[in-house]
């Protein structure tokens, strides 16, 4: 592993917000900060159940996720699928862990879900790949 490539582990395991694109339903896009966690070589998102993000996801399955930052690019596009029950043990307790969050608890705003996002392409150290 190169230096760079340890770099954007680090990141994908550190960064405390992503921004996570999802297509609203007249085909524009929709941008939002998301508490996520990078487990397996998958994007966990947590999310309100009925939210936009969650209701486009499940409109539109294609995403695109990005950490803030320039120096070194992690961008992934993507296929997003919103879990509504039976969350992964492993990723709650990583919620847990990074957030000090019951991504499972309702805050009184409904139901919660997660929104998985497998990457389909990546966009690291300015290369497509």
């Amino acid at each position: 592993m190169d230096d760079s490539e340890a770099l954007v582990r680090r990141r994908l395991h550190d960064a405390e917000i992503a921004w996570l694109t999802t297509v609203r339903p007249d085909r524009s896009p929709h941008v939002t900060p998301v508490w996520f966690v990078f487990a397996g070589g998958v994007w966990w998102i947590g999310c309100n159940a009925g939210s936009v993000k969650a209701r486009n996801c499940r409109a539109h399955s294609a995403v695109a996720v990005a950490l803030d930052g320039g120096r070194v690019p992690v961008v992934a596009e993507g296929d997003a699928f919103v879990v509504a029950a039976g969350f992964p043990r492993e990723v709650v307790a990583m919620f847990g862990e990074k957030y000090r969050w019951d991504v499972e608890a309702d805050d009184g705003s409904g139901p919660r879900a997660l929104i998985k996002v497998t990457t389909t392409r990546w966009l690291l150290r300015g290369a497509a790949q």
